[in-house]
């Protein structure tokens, strides 16, 4: 992989990292405690500042995302959905998490059917 598109995949990451933290309105330093980093670490990583994230850090990262290290990644699309971002920070089982999707998709099917 050359310089460049190392770079770009860089910043795909960085892109990806910060929309996902800021949609879960996530600050620095709550993302920092959940992955055991500095907030400055966390900030020279989404800007850029430190090039080279050891992997264990982008798994750590992606999980206090709830989102895979592929999709932060670039390698899959999925964009998860903002369900968690409404639950203060609180962390589900993945039978609770199944239960409130479901639930959201029952009020969208009511709502369709009004």
């Amino acid at each position: 992989m050359s310089e460049k598109e190392i770079s770009e995949k860089m910043q795909d990451i960085m892109k990806r990292m910060k929309n996902r933290r800021e949609e879960l309105n996530m600050s620095y330093q709550t993302l920092s405690e959940k992955v055991g980093i500095s907030k400055s670490t966390l900030q020279r990583y989404e800007t850029g500042y430190i090039k080279n994230m050891p992997v264990d850090k982008l798994e750590e990262i992606a999980n206090a995302l709830n989102v895979s290290p592929a999709y932060l990644m670039g390698w899959e699309d999925y964009q998860p959905t903002t369900l968690a971002a409404h639950f203060d920070g609180e962390e589900y089982t993945e039978s609770e998490l199944e239960e409130i999707k479901n639930f959201a998709e029952y009020v969208k099917t009511k709502r369709k059917q009004s």
